[in-house]
């Protein structure tokens, strides 16, 4: 059965080659470095490397000022051109009135309504069902859309199980900031664990938001462990893709590649795509808009 693994990882595009405001290049990425010999930036935007591609893809897609989370990644997930259908672009959370698009053409719904099994693999504090209780709906298009499709959302006795992935990856926030008796989780144990799940299902979908949070500069903790704890992960899961598998990483606007300004980008977003059907995501795939249909057909 073939089968895709979607990384979304939050706040991601290509920028300059510039070490002083380009993470990609103060810290020299293992995941692109070692698989692609070079890191992209604007004036070199396209990289591949034995069926392995990165490739830039457009998060404006029509629609003047900066691209933002609500817009973009209701367009990554439902293969629209939100923007355009708003008017703006909007975020952090999916505008009310793109509700109904989220509801009726989400990928995780169109998917399992073909019959086929998708796992959204983040895991949720058990404060964050308690806001839900509370009545407050302010939810990324993520979750949303998981919810909407009838899916059980992951809490931590899935992550202790084996079966769902903290949002940080390793665990060290459920740990250290919210209590929870969790196992330190190495990246490339985090990684073997996704190829694992991934041959049960048809979409296997996980979310990392800390690259935003970085680029936005929420983030004290020291982004240099943060960023390489994702680049050994994404390192990994490059490494572990079975034959059967295409791997995709995908952002829905840039921000982390300049950390000198603490907004978005006009910058395209960062995709990667490797494995089974790399090439033909990677020469279907030029707008936000393009991910979701291109996903399905090789589904």
């Amino acid at each position: 059965m073939d089968n895709v693994i979607l990384i979304f990882l939050d706040g991601v595009g290509i920028g300059r080659n510039d070490p002083g405001e380009n993470p990609f290049f103060r810290l020299k990425f293992r995941f692109i470095e070692e698989h692609f010999g070079e890191i992209p930036h604007l004036g070199n935007q396209f990289l591949n490397s034995d069926n392995k591609y990165i490739f830039p893809v457009d998060a404006r897609m029509g629609v003047d000022l900066l691209p933002q989370s609500g817009t973009g990644q209701t367009s990554i997930f439902c293969g629209v051109n939100a923007p355009e259908i708003l008017g703006r672009h909007f975020g952090p959370f999916p505008h009310s009135e793109l509700l109904p698009v989220l509801e009726e053409k989400n990928i995780l719904g169109s998917l399992i309504k073909d019959g086929k099994k998708v796992t959204f693999l983040n895991a949720y504090p058990e404060r964050f069902f308690q806001y839900i209780k509370s009545g407050k709906k302010r939810l990324t298009a993520t979750t949303m859309m998981a919810q909407m499709s009838g899916m059980s959302l992951y809490r931590s006795t899935d992550i202790w199980r084996g079966r769902a992935l903290s949002a940080d990856i390793t665990n060290d926030f459920w740990i250290d900031s919210l209590g929870y008796k969790l196992n330190y989780l190495k990246p490339k144990s985090a990684a073997q664990r996704v190829i694992r799940i991934s041959s049960k299902f048809s979409l296997t979908l996980f979310e990392y938001f800390l690259t935003d949070h970085l680029g936005h500069g929420r983030v004290t903790d020291p982004d240099d462990i943060i960023l390489k704890n994702l680049d050994e992960f994404l390192y990994q899961l490059i490494c572990l893709i079975p034959e059967n598998t295409t791997l995709v990483v995908c952002s829905d606007h840039g921000n982390l590649e300049n950390v000198k300004i603490k907004t978005h980008t006009m910058n395209p977003a960062f995709t990667l795509t490797a494995g089974k059907h790399a090439k033909k995501l990677r020469d279907k795939i030029y707008a936000l808009s393009d991910i979701k249909g291109a996903i399905l057909e090789i589904l």
